[in-house]
């Protein structure tokens, strides 16, 4: 039985209990298994009566909704392959990928970005257009209830482009083999971390449906006795948390910074009794974590865990078992604050080639800063440069029409991920860095820059992003954002944050080898953002951008003495 097939079935058996919600205007708006069948059935009529076909191609262009997922349910039903574009980009985006993918028809969830896509040169003259309202809502002599068309495991069943931190977009085609493979793996890790359960999981949904993880997080819990809600508003994530009250859900490193600083700031402006015993806590956990401490760390953390802890758990999630983080290496410490007040952090390491996932942290054993296991039928290994290679019913079998760039990914069966990493002697994997990454010095030295950029912003409660520099230079120098600052450096005018900057880099560098200390930074006036171009959606930096966006900035560092 195929994953669809699965999920169909599921639906079925949970005709009248609510698997699918949206949160609208403060309230949860949630469909039946049967709801969602109904708006499957009146999509899968507007396809075949628009004349798709197994095999053709339809792109989406929508943010999450309950409609989304009906859509594509239905697409792959008939066996259309899903085309998900990014509603957060620009037309010039949506351009790259429909031009490559060409598909059949592009299906967009309202007028305003039909228009914007149809601005596009090209676009209205090559592509048919249709908005949900008309899939949805209209009536129909008659509406499919047959099963979904059986795929094969070799069958395409969608096309994710990859996010594009440097270079163009790539169309990774993932098939229904994939799939299958993957939602038994998130299942069978699931089942471990909710135990025994007779109740209905609650889970909740913000990343879009776009990237690979939040399409395995949606099918995964479209084939299980869950309800997903659905955000329908970033701006308002802490009060949707509240009224949905998940058990677990898929977050990026970003995420959880913020609600960390949050909860940090928090606590600091309450002061008094309060910030105190966090702040003796905190210092205690961290003394235990490296086997050292004190007599009294454990008084100072019973005291934490009855006054302190509980309240930030029920301002989080008062039902979470758990926050699952991928996209990116989370910083160890901020994995050991929250589990340090009680709410565990399953890391996830994956990539869009790998079906979203090669590794999972196993619930009750995890060690921060580690990424886990490969997950049971799942081989990775380590090339000699240390790039991390991984074969398996995961791996994608190739780009859209780029059978070269294909055969350079997989040369051997294996898939270079790109990305570096080492496991320990149980198999528990950690990322170090992103070969494309690495920063060549012209002394011939090479150095990953990922773990110093986290380790300076650690050390900086107001820095938010830090963007190491040096390949082909003499030594590292560091662009640094932070709110409110006005462009300091430690050549020029330093201001407070300059200061406070180059105190941490003098401790930071302190420890290190003389090449991989950091002599020279600037301080950017304004954070990078998708919206200025410097972060892809998921959060990563586009270090391409940011270099060629601040290249004058970077040569005025390179032309100083450094420190």
């Amino acid at each position: 039985m195929t994953f669809l097939e699965r999920i169909f079935e599921r639906l079925e058996r949970a005709a009248d209990s609510p698997v699918l919600g949206e949160v609208r205007d403060g309230q949860i708006v949630a469909l039946t298994g049967a709801d969602l069948l109904a708006m499957i059935a009146e999509a899968r009529a507007f396809t075949t009566s628009r004349g798709l076909k197994p095999g053709d191609r339809c792109a989406l262009l929508a943010p999450n909704s309950i409609r989304w997922v009906a859509l594509d349910l239905a697409l792959m039903a008939e066996g259309v392959i899903v085309v998900p574009l990014d509603p957060r980009q620009v037309a010039k985006d949506w351009l790259a990928v429909i031009s490559d993918s060409t598909p059949s028809m592009l299906c967009c969830s309202d007028g305003a970005l039909a228009t914007g896509v149809q601005a596009v040169p090209g676009v209205a003259e090559k592509y048919t257009l249709a908005l949900f309202d008309e899939i949805f809502g209209a009536v129909r002599g008659s509406m499919t209830t047959s099963p979904p068309q059986h795929h094969a495991d070799h069958d395409a069943v969608t096309i994710v482009y990859t996010s594009g931190t440097s270079g163009e977009p790539k169309g990774v085609v993932l098939n229904a083999g994939n799939i299958s493979f993957m939602l038994g793996c998130t299942n069978a890790r699931l089942d471990q971390l909710m135990g025994a359960r007779v109740e209905q999981e609650s889970v909740f949904q913000y990343a879009p449906f776009c990237f690979a993880a939040a399409r395995i997080l949606l099918l995964t819990s479209l084939s299980r006795h869950t309800i997903l809600t659905l955000s329908t508003d970033l701006t308002k994530l802490a009060d949707e948390l509240k009224l949905t009250a998940p058990h677990y859900f898929v977050n990026v490193p970003m995420f959880l910074e913020r609600v960390r600083r949050r909860i940090e700031e928090s606590i600091q402006k309450r002061g008094g009794l309060a910030a105190g015993i966090f702040a003796r806590a905190q210092q205690a956990y961290e003394r235990k974590q490296s086997n050292g401490g004190r007599a009294t760390d454990s008084l100072w953390l019973a005291a934490a865990n009855a006054l302190i802890f509980p309240a930030i758990r029920r301002n989080v999630g008062t039902n979470l078992k758990a926050l699952i983080c991928g996209s990116a290496p989370l910083a160890a410490d901020t994995q050991l604050f929250f589990m340090m007040i009680g709410i565990p952090v399953l890391q996830v390491y994956g990539l869009t080639e790998t079906t979203a996932i090669c590794t999972m942290d196993e619930p009750g054993n995890v060690e921060s800063g580690r990424v886990g296991r490969a997950v049971p039928g799942v081989e990775m290994t380590t090339a000699e440069n240390g790039e991390i290679l991984v074969r398996g019913p995961n791996i994608f079998p190739g780009y859209w029409q780029r059978p070269a760039e294909t055969a350079k990914a997989l040369p051997g069966g294996w898939f270079h991920t790109g990305d570096q990493g080492e496991a320990d002697a149980s198999g528990n994997w950690r990322i170090t860095g992103r070969l494309k990454n690495l920063i060549i010095l012209n002394s011939g030295h090479n150095i990953a820059p990922e773990p110093l950029e986290q380790a300076l912003a650690a050390s900086l409660s107001d820095v938010q992003q830090v963007v190491l520099l040096g390949n082909q230079r003499s030594f590292l120098a560091a662009l640094v954002t932070t709110a409110g600052t006005n462009g300091a450096s430690n050549g020029g005018n330093r201001g407070v944050n300059g200061a406070k900057i180059q105190s941490a880099l003098d401790a930071l560098n302190a420890g290190l080898p003389h090449y991989k200390q950091i002599r020279a930074f600037h301080v950017l006036p304004e954070p990078f953002t998708m919206e200025n171009g410097l972060l892809t959606t998921m959060g990563k930096l586009k270090r391409d951008a940011i270099s060629a966006r601040f290249a004058a900035e970077i040569e005025k560092l390179y032309q100083k003495k450094p420190a």
